[in-house]
């Protein structure tokens, strides 16, 4: 069948982004990637939740790992009572949705919504593995095929001739993005910062671009102020691991530095992505991780023994510097976003 990452780079593909099989579910391990080409084998659900906590995968991964983290849990309870069963699968979906604290409100989407087909299934004497399985499978599909329309409201605020500043990894829309702008025939090259400590910008972000075959440069994470004035920059755009309901935007942190600086010199910052219905400002918990992230790169310290750490995973950038909210039903001001589920609108995760 046609499957909506045809004509993506290798990552975006399905199955080398998390994929269940025969009792293991397979992760690309994006912390390395693209220097080595290397997937973390997971043996149970909880090597699943470990493995989104530790960041082996990153942006949308781990959406895609949790599904398939849950079909593994299916595996795991197959020989169990019904009951047991059903039990077994609420407290994976409860375990692997808290493998990151700023994203819970997502990954319950996913988790919950694996845990009642497989329920489903196995209430009507059927495969709960078959069913999680498929329901993953059905909302990449669902998340690419919007992510495109996505893109096209996207491009089409793009110069004909242009450069584009992107921020750490926006998984899908990074490949539909490249993937429109060759249907469009415009002619844009990317500035990409690394984005320490894990290098999501550097590897991930300019690997796809690359890979679609882009003129990429990357930058590191101090430079996007410099490099918007010298470089004559034209767009500054990201995704986001949420959009509030209030147009506050949590991203990686740097997003908001950047956004900063594109308002500045006068350029426009686009999210992509879809509104995090009943999500505000107040809601959002921001993950500190261990500060041995920052003081050492690649597994090597970069400091003296006894100087700390300070790694906030996520920033929050205020509406007043978002030019606009880029979505698949259409660009919305950062302050209009409920107008967005006025109509029905189809599950996403």
């Amino acid at each position: 069948m046609d499957r909506m990452d045809e004509g993506l780079a290798f990552m975006l593909k399905y199955e080398n982004i998390a994929w269940y099989e025969n009792g293991k579910v397979r992760i690309l391990d994006r912390r390395i990637y693209p220097r080595e080409i290397k997937f973390v084998e997971c043996k149970s659900y909880e090597d699943v939740k470990q493995a989104i906590t530790d960041m082996v995968t990153q942006s949308a991964g781990p959406y895609t790992a949790a599904g398939m983290g849950m079909a593994l849990a299916a595996y795991q309870c197959k020989n169990m009572k019904l009951e047991e069963q059903i039990n077994y699968l609420k407290d994976a979906s409860e375990v692997i949705s808290h493998a990151r604290p700023t994203t819970v409100n997502r990954m319950k989407l996913i988790t919950s919504s694996c845990a009642k087909v497989g329920i489903e299934a196995l209430r009507k004497g059927k495969s709960p593995i078959e069913a999680i399985f498929q329901r993953t499978i059905d909302s990449l599909e669902r998340r690419y095929r919007r992510m495109s329309e996505v893109a096209i409201n996207l491009v089409n605020l793009f110069p004909k001739e242009g450069k584009v500043m992107t921020q750490c990894f926006g998984e899908t829309i990074v490949g539909c993005m490249g993937r429109e702008i060759r249907k469009q025939n415009k002619k844009i090259e990317f500035y990409c910062p690394e984005t320490r400590p894990y290098l999501q910008g550097a590897r991930l972000t300019a690997s796809v671009l690359k890979n679609q075959g882009f003129k990429v440069t990357v930058i590191t994470d101090n430079m996007p102020a410099w490099t918007i004035k010298e470089k004559n920059i034209d767009v500054f755009t990201s995704a986001a691991d949420t959009i509030c309901m209030d147009g506050n935007i949590v991203n990686k942190v740097g997003t908001m530095q950047i956004a900063i600086c594109a308002k500045y010199f006068g350029i426009p910052y686009f999210v992509t992505g879809i509104p995090d219905e009943g999500k505000y400002f107040e809601n959002i918990i921001i993950e500190e991780r261990d500060p041995r992230e920052v003081t050492s790169c690649n597994g090597i310290g970069n400091t003296l023994e006894g100087v700390e750490g300070y790694y906030p995973a996520f920033d929050i950038t205020p509406p007043e510097l978002v030019s606009a909210v880029i979505t698949d039903q259409g660009v919305y001001s950062p302050y209009n976003l409920k107008e967005y589920f006025e109509t029905e609108i189809e599950q996403y995760y």
